[in-house]
């Protein structure tokens, strides 16, 4: 018989080591004390993130933690989700057809009434994720030392991962997650612990959490400099990986989609 209590606190060990966030809030005093800048050169919003990722930069975006105002995102595999979401919040915004990029720009511009700066719409993945929005901060703003990266939190540590394969030394990356999500065990089964807007159904988070671990691996089947060298290297820590093995028997790996496959980082899929 199934503990469920050992497979909620399974599931967030995987949450807190995937959903990294460097600070408490994304405010300037924040941003001060630790890492003594008043703001960064830049916030990019990544379209697979659930639809509470676009509060979450709006209000950062208020607090005046970034000069700049980036969304990433084409089509890939969580679009279609975000169209609905979207379509359900703010049932005016015109969601068919439209990247994740445009996406969050209407519902940011319109819910919060916060414009985006830059938007980069042609990534279907993580990986050219990094590098078309970094190939678009080179041709228009230059030089970036500070950048603030708001990703789904399943994914967030294999962005920051990427960044820092990527972007090199001469940038600054400062995670902070979409959402932190809590599973606890509630009327016989797990279930979250406060309500996210936009979060993914249990089984769903649990499958993208996951598929993340092989991924961060750095073997020879994984995405680090060991094996595919998309992402720098992550070392994954011992109650991490009793957590996805113990989870293993329960939910499945998410397999990468091969329809998502960017030209220039094929294999590095979402």
């Amino acid at each position: 018989m199934t503990d469920l209590s050992k497979t909620a606190a399974n599931i967030n060990i995987l949450g807190r080591f995937c959903g990294m966030r460097d600070v408490p809030l994304l405010t300037k005093e924040n941003l001060q004390d630790i890492y003594g800048i008043d703001r960064a050169d830049v916030l990019i919003l990544f379209g697979g993130s659930i639809l509470c990722g676009g509060e979450v930069a709006a209000t950062a975006m208020k607090a005046g933690a970034a000069d700049k105002f980036m969304i990433c995102g084409g089509v890939g595999h969580t679009t279609e989700t975000l169209r609905q979401k979207i379509h359900e919040a703010c049932p005016n915004i015109e969601t068919a057809g439209k990247t994740e990029a445009e996406l969050f720009s209407d519902y940011i511009d319109k819910t919060f009434g916060i414009k985006a700066d830059l938007l980069e719409r042609e990534s279907t993945n993580c990986g050219n994720n990094v590098e078309f929005s970094l190939d678009l901060i080179r041709r228009t703003i230059g030089r970036v030392k500070n950048s603030i990266i708001i990703q789904d939190a399943t994914m967030q540590r294999r962005m920051d991962a990427g960044f820092r394969n990527y972007a090199g030394s001469g940038m600054r990356i400062i995670n902070f997650a979409a959402y932190e999500a809590t599973v606890i065990v509630k009327n016989g089964t797990p279930a979250y612990k406060e309500e996210i807007p936009g979060m993914w159904d249990i089984n769903r988070y649990c499958t993208l959490l996951m598929g993340e671990i092989p991924r961060l691996t750095d073997n020879e089947t994984g995405y680090g400099p060991a094996g595919r060298k998309f992402i720098a290297h992550v070392t994954i820590p011992p109650e991490v990986q009793r957590a996805f093995d113990y989870l293993h028997t329960h939910y499945e790996v998410r397999p990468a989609d091969s329809k998502y496959a960017g030209q220039n980082m094929q294999g590095f899929r979402t």
